[in-house]
């Protein structure tokens, strides 16, 4: 599920830093708010204009827009080839959320910010030509993306009674990321892909973030098993720390454990880690961060996908191969695991059934919707419309996110109306869209065929069908399970969940787990386990709350899949070099 903020610096040169305050030059006419690029800017540009208007302090507005009770209004409009001579105007046509409209805000004085998402066009090889944001080494943040223009934050005045104009201007450009520094333990990695370059007809690289085990110098004679930890954009290795703690780090607050000095106490788990892992006893291993972003999100869900391409071959049988040949990896599928949670645990366990063969087992916390029957709340194949339940006389909105106590956060009809605002043709960068990005086949007019109208929340049935056939990984499981499949994964299957999961992700697993518990033929082997009232995103460990468990899945699933290895290993097998 979506996503952690990027960890690298931001670009917030201008943060608190706001100009004065500035009231509609007319009182003349309807409330408007005209956009201009600067006059350095040549040629015509495509992308997503953005206006964010802000009653809270703090953050620059562009970090405050979430579908929850914090987030604060704003508005999107496409820009095809547009120039600096004529600005963009945002008037109350222009769609917004959580307010459908410039003239639903109240008057009063904010903080309000521009910002231009660039976007550039792809001719790809099925024949489609498409606008899309490529990533830029942020992990498809679009309020970080190296390249976008934004503007200063202004102070305005705004009555939509009285109307009137008010310019701004983009003024500001968010700088390059610098790429990461290796060091003896970690290094990083990036090839460009012959599979996705083709088919998105423009280089397109793939990057891993490469642990190293202690001795991988001294012992050249070694070779290592591999273990993919997967979840969003890396930008480097995360949750090893070879400094000790620092002691003038100054606390932070984690709303989402509410929990003081959070930051203290990541340093304190990754710097653990690196004894552990450079300690006696510990397995000697690799362990991979793939950097897979895709123009529609910061990871593709490693698999191959008619939108995204084929990323699941991309990794398989690219990046894989070459890291194990320049790291002396073990190159085989008994000695390969998979492990994460969230949108790391679909992939995971996706990865382990597309590829039965690849992997050895798949350690699944908190997976998305593994079954499209509880695609979150709602049942792709029964229910009809996706935002509201039906009834003959009333309109239920579905929940969309929740607490451990059931309190509702945000709809799901409100996490799709932000992104659409964000990007129409499922380019969001988001949660609702990705999927949709994934499993969708093509659209006519190049983009992802729509699961659900996202005005309406009506779904398409054909659409869901597509879903169904290519990517419901419990129906494939049942569909395929006595036709070998069932053989090839026995053992490999260990899923866990939260039974009040943020997103409702429970809800698939239990779908899951009734039939693996229920298939003889063969038995599935592995474990599903569930954390009493446990949030997003527990992961099988029942002495630690989220906030620490979370911290320790290399701990937590490396001596696990090593255990299965020794037992499962063909003849001949090495399990002696990398055991020093």
């Amino acid at each position: 599920m979506k996503r952690h903020l990027f960890a690298v610096a931001l670009a917030v040169t201008v943060a608190g830093l706001v100009a004065p305050i500035a009231r509609p030059a007319a009182q003349d006419g309807p409330l408007r708010v005209t956009v201009s690029l600067p006059a350095t800017e040549r040629g015509p540009v495509d992308g997503r204009l953005l206006l964010i208007i802000s009653k809270r302090e703090g953050a620059e507005p562009r970090f405050q827009v979430s579908d929850g009770p914090t987030g604060q209004p704003i508005f999107g409009m496409d820009v095809d080839g547009w120039t600096a001579s004529a600005p963009a105007v945002f008037d109350g046509a222009i769609a917004g959320f959580p307010l459908a409209s410039l003239n639903d805000l109240p008057g009063g004085t904010y903080t309000v910010q521009a910002l231009l998402h660039r976007y550039e066009t792809f001719r790809r090889s099925d024949g489609h030509t498409v606008k899309m944001p490529m990533d830029r080494g942020e992990g498809q943040q679009w309020n970080q993306a190296p390249g976008n223009l934004y503007s200063t934050p202004r102070s305005v005045t705004i009555d939509p009674r009285t109307g009137g104009t008010i310019a701004i201007a983009l003024d500001q450009v968010i700088p390059p990321i610098p790429p990461p520094a290796d060091t003896k333990y970690i290094k990083h990695e990036r090839i460009e892909s012959a599979l996705l370059t083709k088919f998105w007809g423009r280089p397109m690289h793939l990057g891993a973030n490469v642990l190293l085990p202690e001795g991988w110098d001294t012992h050249p004679e070694a070779r290592y098993p591999l273990f993919i930890y997967h979840g969003h954009f890396p930008y480097t290795f995360t949750g090893f720390r070879e400094e000790p703690p620092d002691p003038n780090l100054a606390p932070d607050f984690a709303a989402r454990f509410n929990l003081r000095g959070y930051n203290r106490i990541q340093q304190e788990h990754a710097h653990d880690f690196f004894k552990e892992w450079t300690g006696p006893g510990f397995p000697r291993a690799i362990v991979i961060e793939i950097q897979h972003p895709t123009p529609f999100y910061d990871d593709s869900y490693a698999v191959n996908s008619a939108n995204q391409g084929p990323y699941g071959d991309a990794i398989v049988r690219e990046l894989i191969p070459y890291l194990e040949q320049k790291y002396r990896g073990l190159g085989e599928g008994w000695a390969r695991f998979m492990y994460g949670g969230s949108t790391g645990g679909w992939e995971a366990m996706a990865a382990q059934v597309f590829y039965p063969d690849e992997f050895n087992g798949a350690y699944i916390a908190c997976p998305d919707p593994i079954d499209f029957r509880a695609f979150t709340v709602v049942n792709l194949y029964e229910d009809e419309n996706a935002y509201f339940i039906a009834s003959d006389w009333k309109r239920t909105p579905r929940p969309g996110r929740r607490d451990y106590l059931g309190h509702v956060a945000s709809t799901l009809e409100e996490m799709n109306r932000l992104e659409l605002v964000l990007g129409t043709k499922t380019r969001s960068g988001q949660q609702w869209d990705v999927w949709e990005a994934t499993y969708s086949p093509v659209g006519p007019d190049g983009y992802p065929a729509r699961i659900w109208d996202k005005r309406t929340g009506v779904i398409d049935k054909k659409v869901a069908e597509h879903w169904r056939e290519h990517y419901d990984l419990s129906h494939i499981l049942r569909r395929d399970w006595e036709q070998g499949l069932g053989r090839k994964l026995e053992g490999k299957l260990h899923i866990y969940v939260g039974d009040m999961d943020n997103y409702y992700l429970n809800n698939a697993v239990y779908l899951v787990e009734d039939f693996l518990k229920s298939t003889t033929n063969p038995p599935y082997g592995g474990e599903v386990d569930y954390g009493d009232r446990a949030e997003h995103c527990w992961n099988g460990d029942h002495t630690r709350p989220n906030a620490l468990s979370r911290l320790r899945y290399h701990q937590m699933f490396i001596p696990k899949a090593v255990e299965r290895m020794e037992k499962t290993a063909p003849a001949g097998a090495d399990l002696r070099s990398w055991r020093y």
